[in-house]
């Protein structure tokens, strides 16, 4: 009885095509047009994408994802920033904040209805005999304050200390954890406002969140054994400009760099066994010390 003879491989995924190429994961044959360059032979296209799927995405030395050096976090806070500032403008209908002020042809200083709103204000009388403040109820103004430039100077210098440092930082951090930060340090800082200035002074404005992360930088670059010597001078010149000049919240400024400064502790310093849970309860406990801070002053502004 003769033996048949050998029949030629055929691709997989191309019956119609023979081949004596196989993939060198599977070991199945494939024709030219399947198959795909590896670092020894060739694989097939099911094997390349379960290979992918098996690789574990990028970290930083923070735990931070790869999406962070797009800057989507920065660039979405900067967008909200400018956004409120415009709708601050138009709500001051016949004011004096042409561009969101008063001072320096408008462009400083100056209340309009929208940041009446959203400021910082402990407990106080509005000009139209309503009572309002945190104290009152209003705990929202312990976010949107952040949010809220008293004039576009005021703006415009914010955003770009938030340019400068949030690409940096979001793309050493991850969007997350950036993110975290930027709202734990700028509640911070009005925290601080609320706890240390007059029950019916406002303040408004994304430098509680600018400062922590000031402090952030430095942490983490110290963290990383880079030099730091180029960010002391700018946060020394940022300190002595918040002494000296008035009208600012020196609270919110020194609130923010603390609790930036802590919370980016807690992000460079976390064990890598357990980062993610100590930096998510780092962060927790932040938020309930401030939380509780609050409630502090609250119930003494009640009492009063």
């Amino acid at each position: 009885m003769s033996e048949s003879p050998p029949t030629t491989p055929v691709c997989y995924r191309h019956p119609g095509r023979e081949t004596y190429v196989r993939c060198t994961r599977c070991d199945r044959p494939i024709c030219p047009d399947c198959m795909r360059a590896a670092s020894v032979g060739h694989q097939c296209p099911e094997c390349v994408s379960e290979g992918r799927r098996s690789v574990r995405p990028a970290r930083t030395a923070f735990g931070g994802g790869a999406a962070g050096r797009r800057g989507y976090v920065t660039k979405t806070l900067i967008g909200l920033n400018v956004l409120l500032m415009v709708l601050s403008i138009a709500s001051d209908r016949g004011g004096d904040a042409a561009v969101g002020g008063s001072g320096f042809g408008g462009l400083l200083g100056g209340n309009t209805p929208l940041t009446d709103w959203g400021s910082v204000i402990g407990l106080a009388i509005f000009p139209d005999g309503t009572v309002g403040g945190v104290a009152d109820g209003q705990w929202y103004r312990l976010i949107t304050a952040m949010f809220l430039h008293y004039g576009l100077l005021h703006l415009l210098l914010n955003m770009w200390a938030l340019w400068v440092l949030g690409r940096s930082l979001e793309a050493t951090l991850g969007p997350l954890r950036f993110l975290g930060l930027y709202l734990l340090a700028g509640l911070g800082g009005n925290v601080a406002a609320y706890l240390f200035s007059a029950q019916n002074s406002a303040s408004a404005g994304a430098s509680t969140a600018i400062f922590g992360l000031f402090a952030a930088i430095f942490v983490i670059m110290r963290r990383l054994g880079r030099d730091t010597s180029s960010i002391l001078p700018i946060l020394v010149i940022n300190l002595v400009l918040t002494f000296t000049v008035p009208s600012i919240s020196v609270a919110g400024h020194l609130g923010g760099l603390v609790v930036g400064g802590l919370m980016s502790l807690v992000l460079a310093y976390a064990p890598r066994s357990h980062r993610s849970l100590v930096q998510l309860a780092g962060g927790v406990i932040i938020l309930v010390a401030l939380i509780g801070l609050a409630l502090i002053r609250t119930a003494q502004l009640l009492a009063g």
